[in-house]
């Protein structure tokens, strides 16, 4: 390997330094020249890897002041030392905490008022020290309040190790737990839990019981789902009554529950899976209120009794709507809150339950996101939700269910003078080849001239039923202020527009998300926005497959592309059932063993469809442990656009060698990440 460190790297990308050697080890493998990229313990992989680590290194050095000044400028709109509005849970009231020059949070409590001293739970950054990542998974803490159950990931694997802190000690339980998921529920005995455990795929497939202080080998097994097109959690009812085992595919639901104050119990079935049915369960008095699909495109609300659960005993509550996406409920002791989404917008509806009166709660905005909040409590009347819009920072609410009274808890300080009525929001909509209309969100600052000379960013995703939310972000404004115009495409693929917009958009229907955010970019172009040669594109992991297929059949499109994590190797990766949620991902874009299903997945598939010709600007990120989207379809992807491509535009590929699918797990580093974005689209628009 002395070629690479001889070659300058700056006159040859690494690919070229690497193909005699990979020719030579490997193998020229016609179908795959690439495919050695896979194998991570080769020194070969790790080399070029590293070498287009360098490339791509050398190929920014000229804008390190830039990602200075930009990291410097996004830092300076954070709080660092800020507090999180607190929430109630029995006599405590739990909140995180950061503090300046720290990364992580800070995990605390208060006992009985917030007037008290301060209970300091965990502090993630002592746990964080001599580790480059460090991300905690679950913090639970037991009924009786005295035990908090946590789980941490030192790779970005999301594989994690689960350990027990006894809050009233400061001691650790002996055992610690390896291999388990996100999945975790405590019985209300205060000495029983249940965690899920993942196979060599990452598929969370077994439910052990564990008691505190026993040998884990002694554990268990309650569950175990063999079939690999299902996903197991766990968890429990805001009630407290009841613990919830979850099987879920991409396309159907099972769900058992287990009395809590039995936890030594047996799960009993709600309604055995059906294919095609999905459904989510919440619990209230001596009934469960159960949100599904069933015969009900857009979803309907349906009761059951606790006692006898089952599909025969089923009542309606809330009829399935054509022009209504049903996305949830939450139950507290005289409420109902129900989510819903309406012309590719949001809401939340109260119903209280014994009068059976309801009303909305209403935004401001005309683009926005929200979510519910920290609401363990079930006998409350009030709803602590969070809103955001592309002008509004993220802003925590508590809401009287009964009075219809807000109070805004806090709204996410943004230091340095923001001043949101410098900026305006509105929704635009494009439309596709097929006639159909496409949602656009897009922030810009106040004064822009629709003169077609603008910068502007679009990105999208359109996968999985994932309704993009149209929420604030700080560091968007180092691209407003510059001039850029940021734009989101809720394209086919999501379910902003129900949940027909999402079946529009898989399966043999995959290629209209594509068309929309092709037309989402020419919509904005025609109409002034901007211009081809200012246009960016933006989208990770589905939304980087989002970013290949488009590049691929309209490389003139835009002048620059990012691809975070994408997944560009579609047709291999789902072939391969060894793979994390490979089998899964057949319920989503379709089995390739079908050869129909084959034909139209490599007709888009981007690694598949990359040609001789010019495309644009791109940098391409990964990360070594992504568990979701290897990081070789990156690197694959890369180095077939390297070997291809007739243009001389950036190609960079930046893997972060130490982290997984979200990147950077600490708050600066991620800036930085940012920040290095951010300086490739200045350094391609001209903009300092």
């Amino acid at each position: 390997m002395d070629q690479i460190s001889s070659t300058p790297l700056i006159a040859s990308p690494p690919i070229a330094d690497l193909q005699p050697h990979i020719l030579s080890l490997h193998g020229d493998d016609r179908v795959d020249p690439y495919f050695w990229l896979r194998h991570r313990d080769d020194p070969a992989t790790i080399a070029y890897l590293d070498a287009e680590n360098d490339y791509t290194e050398a190929m920014m050095a000229h804008t390190e002041a830039l990602q200075t000044a930009l990291y410097d400028e996004m830092l300076a709109r954070i709080q660092e030392t800020d507090l999180s509005v607190p929430y109630r849970k029995g006599d405590y009231y739990y909140y995180s905490r950061t503090e300046t020059g720290k990364a992580y949070p800070i995990y605390c409590r208060k006992a009985g008022s917030l007037d008290v001293p301060e209970e300091l739970l965990l502090d993630q950054n002592a746990l964080a020290e001599g580790y480059d990542f460090f991300d905690v998974g679950l913090l639970s803490v037991s009924p009786n309040h005295q035990i908090l159950a946590y789980s941490v990931d030192t790779s970005g694997s999301e594989r994690y190790t689960l350990l027990f802190l006894n809050l009233v000690t400061g001691q650790l339980y002996p055992e610690k737990i390896l291999e388990t998921g996100y999945g975790f529920a405590w019985g209300n005995d205060n000495q029983t839990v249940f965690y899920t455990l993942v196979d060599e795929a990452n598929r969370p497939f077994k439910l052990l019981r564990h008691r505190l202080d026993s040998a884990v080998s002694d554990d268990e097994l309650v569950y175990h789902e063999t079939d690999d097109f299902y996903y197991l959690g766990v968890g429990k009812t805001r009630s407290d009554a009841y613990i919830l085992l979850e099987l879920q595919s991409k396309i159907t639901s099972e769900i058992h529950y287990l009395d809590a104050n039995q936890p030594e119990g047996t799960f009993r079935v709600i309604q055995p899976r059906s294919p095609g049915v999905e459904y989510q369960v919440e619990h209230h008095s001596d009934s469960f209120y159960i949100v599904t699909n069933d015969e009900a495109l857009n979803f309907k609300l349906i009761q059951t009794p606790v006692t006898a659960p089952a599909k025969t005993n089923w009542r309606l509550v809330i009829p399935h709507r054509p022009d209504v996406l049903l996305e949830g409920v939450s139950a507290f002791a005289k409420h109902l809150v129900i989510y819903e989404r309406e012309a590719g917008l949001p809401t939340v509806r109260v119903r209280q339950l014994a009068s059976g009166k309801e009303h909305y709660i209403q935004f401001p905005d005309p683009t926005y996101g929200v979510d519910e909040g920290s609401n363990p409590e079930f006998n409350t009347d009030t709803l602590r939700f969070n809103y955001s819009s592309l002008v509004t920072p993220r802003s925590v609410f508590d809401y009287n269910l009964e009075t219809q009274a807000r109070e805004l808890k806090k709204e996410t300080p943004v230091l340095g003078g923001y001043d949101r009525t410098q900026y305006a929001s509105e929704r635009l909509m494009a439309t596709a080849t097929d006639g159909t209309q496409i949602p656009i969100s897009i922030v810009y600052k106040e004064g822009l001239a629709k003169d077609g000379k603008n910068p502007l960013l679009l990105t999208g995703y359109g996968s999985y039923g994932f309704s993009y939310p149209a929420t604030f972000s700080s560091t968007r404004l180092s691209l407003l202020e510059r001039g850029v115009v940021v734009a989101i495409a809720h394209i086919r693929g999501g379910s902003e527009m129900g949940r027909q917009w999402y079946e529009d958009g898989k399966f043999l229907k995959k290629k209209n998300t594509f068309i929309d955010f092709i037309a989402c970019g020419e919509h904005l172009i025609a109409q002034g926005w901007t211009a081809a040669d200012q246009l960016a594109i933006m989208g990770g992991s589905a939304g980087g497959l989002l970013m290949g297929a488009v590049m691929n059949a309209r490389p003139d499109l835009c002048k620059v592309v990012v691809a975070h994590v994408p997944f560009v190797d579609v047709v291999t990766t789902i072939l391969d059932d060894h793979l994390p949620l490979s089998v899964m991902e057949r319920e989503e874009w379709g089995d390739p063993n079908d050869k129909t299903f084959y034909d139209y997945m490599k007709s888009y598939s981007p690694y598949d469809n990359v040609e001789a010709k010019a495309y644009p600007n791109l940098l391409i990120t990964a990360g070594l442990n992504d568990s979701r989207v290897a990081y070789w379809e990156p690197a694959k992807w890369t180095a077939k656009l390297r070997s291809l491509k007739t243009d001389d535009n950036r190609l960079l590929l930046k893997t972060n060698m130490g982290a997984g699918h979200g990147g950077a797990s600490g708050r600066y580093d991620s800036l930085k990440e940012t920040a290095f974005e951010y300086a490739f689209l200045f350094d391609q628009w001209g903009l300092g």
